[in-house]
């Protein structure tokens, strides 16, 4: 039995699980079993490739076979937003939903998550959450010495992950936010969402001319063997940035980081925003403390191989 699962499987195990395509480089199955070793729960995390358009079944499914709850990655983050029964207040105020909690009445008539009960009657509820937004903050500022207030920010990709840092950078008070997707007017709608809600930010799309503190890559460029940089450069210097953050974690160091590295920016990887991410959807599930120390742990052999 492979030592990070404290027990074997059996049929009163719980269920929690990723769904997103593609799926198969996903590192949280790693870290959040360790977790749930570490915290004596009969509980499993496994990942499951899910096409879009068959996300709703996907989510009617889990919640039928009883998962405690789910996380969504790539494309799923948008689209799982009006699929919610009920949205808390961070995946409203974030505009994505990266963090499933399954509900349902406890004996005093009030919504609980399903892991936290010892039995489940009646209707089930899915309650969207974002964990990623605080997760990237937090990231920065501890793998980069980032401080994003009064920062110029480079940020390419306006998908759900994109989205929801742009609005959380602009919410710590960046002073100039650039933004960049390949479809232009996704770009420009998050712009002026972003101009309307945070008046003091200077929002633009398309890239800098002007130095910037920081390139954040929320793109899925550099995911793929073969995958070059997520902008030309007669679109933009990695000599203009300090620093180069990349969403990605596998690879652990992509074509951007590689050439960031080369310029000599600071450079991350998206490890610790995995981590802070799931180390918060995991006390919502369980209502525990997350052992955050136990899933960097497990991250760091996965992604690095380092024991």
């Amino acid at each position: 039995m492979n030592p990070q699962f404290a027990r074997p499987l059996s049929a009163t195990t719980r269920m929690v699980a990723v769904l997103g395509a593609p799926i198969r480089h996903s590192a949280s199955p790693a870290m959040h079993n360790a977790a749930l070793a570490q915290l004596g729960l009969d509980w499993r995390y496994v990942a499951c490739a899910v096409v879009p358009d068959k996300l709703r079944e996907a989510l009617e499914g889990a919640r039928h076979l009883g998962f405690v709850g789910l996380n969504l990655t790539v494309p799923h983050k948008l689209l799982a937003l009006p699929l919610m029964d009920e949205l808390d207040a961070s995946a409203r105020l974030w505009g994505a939903v990266n963090t499933v909690v399954f509900e349902a009445k406890n004996a005093a008539d009030e919504w609980q998550p399903v892991g936290q009960l010892a039995e489940v009657r009646g209707p089930v509820r899915a309650h969207g959450y974002n964990t990623d937004a605080d997760a990237i903050i937090r990231s920065l500022r501890e793998d980069l010495g980032l401080e994003p207030r009064s920062a110029r920010v480079l940020l390419l990709g306006a998908g759900g992950a994109g989205r929801a840092a742009a609005l959380r950078l602009a919410d710590e008070g960046v002073e100039e936010l650039w933004l960049v997707n390949r479809t232009v007017e996704k770009a420009e709608a998050l712009a002026a969402e972003i101009a309307e809600r945070f008046p003091s930010v200077d929002v633009r799309v398309g890239y800098p001319e002007s130095e910037v503190e920081l390139v954040l890559n929320a793109t899925s460029v550099g995911l793929k063997s073969g995958d070059g940089l997520p902008f030309t450069a007669a679109n933009f210097s990695l000599k203009q940035a300090d620093c180069v953050y990349d969403m990605i974690y596998r690879p652990a160091e992509t074509p951007l980081l590689q050439a960031a590295r080369a310029a000599g920016c600071r450079t991350a990887n998206g490890l610790g925003m995995l981590l802070y991410q799931g180390a918060a959807a995991l006390e919502l599930w369980t209502g525990q403390v997350a052992p955050v120390e136990v899933m960097r742990a497990a991250l760091e052999v996965e992604i690095y191989g380092q024991a």
